[in-house]
């Protein structure tokens, strides 16, 4: 084990640098102990996202672990003012509730994925290793499933901002102007990834291979400058490139 630029290096790969974020100490502890004893580096913790927000500034953590519900500033105002401030970190959502409406707002503001607090050790300290390394924790059908349940009654509530906002009133989002920069190729991949296709039925539904699947899901998260596939689909969506209940083939 070595040490380099303040992070632990176990062989050849580094070790994430984690923050907790959570208004209830013993959950904090729980998950510390989890973590560490998984060999994962818990650098800091925090009671509110006020505290997040400084905390993610002064540590530059890899992996923030963020409960959605906090006083003062909840975890969805946070992590958009960590992710515009550190936008090399990776947020985890942490919720009570499955299909809660602010686990979806949450990945509009471009968190990487949710876990419930449930989540058992060996669940926990896999999702922290995986968003670590640009990965999404939600798979683009259980993302997708989110999107159409909560997009149009977020764009009356304001939870998401703009997220949605097409399909409240029943018709389709204005194109996004970045969208301009896409091939018509890419646009469709785009458009299958917000119906939560995956890399194997992409290529199957194109006749392409799934390494030219890659390369223009690649170029596509290049363009937009998306983090991971839970974003892209939300995206679709926010653009109307796909509304709730279109199909998947």
């Amino acid at each position: 084990m070595t040490t380099s630029g303040g992070r632990v290096t176990v062989g050849a790969e580094p070790t994430p640098r984690i923050l907790i974020v959570d208004d209830q100490a013993l959950v904090r502890t729980g998950f510390r102990m989890i973590l560490t004893a998984r060999g994962l580096d818990v650098v800091g913790e925090a009671a509110d996202g006020a505290e997040a927000v400084t905390a993610a500034q002064e540590l530059r953590p890899d992996v923030v672990l963020m409960d959605i519900r906090m006083p003062n500033m909840d975890g969805l105002q946070a992590a958009r003012r960590i992710l515009a401030q550190t936008p090399e970190s990776r947020v985890i959502m942490l919720t009570t509730f499955d299909l809660d409406r602010y686990v979806y707002a949450a990945l509009a503001a471009g968190a990487s994925g949710f876990l419930l607090k449930d989540v058992t050790p060996e669940h926990l300290a896999a999702a922290v290793r995986l968003v670590s390394t640009g990965d999404a924790l939600l798979s683009p059908s259980i993302t997708r499933r989110l999107v159409e349940r909560f997009a149009a009654g977020d764009a009356t509530s304001g939870i998401a901002g703009r997220a949605g906002a097409g399909h409240a009133a029943g018709t389709r989002a204005a194109p996004h102007r970045d969208l301009a920069a896409l091939t018509p190729r890419e646009l469709e991949v785009l458009t299958l990834l917000g119906r939560g296709l995956s890399n194997t039925e992409l290529a199957h539904q194109l006749t392409l291979s799934e390494a030219t699947v890659k390369t223009h899901v690649a170029r596509i998260f290049a363009k937009l400058t998306l983090r991971d596939r839970a974003q892209a689909v939300v995206l679709a969506y926010e653009t109307g490139l796909v509304a709730p209940g279109d199909s998947d083939g």
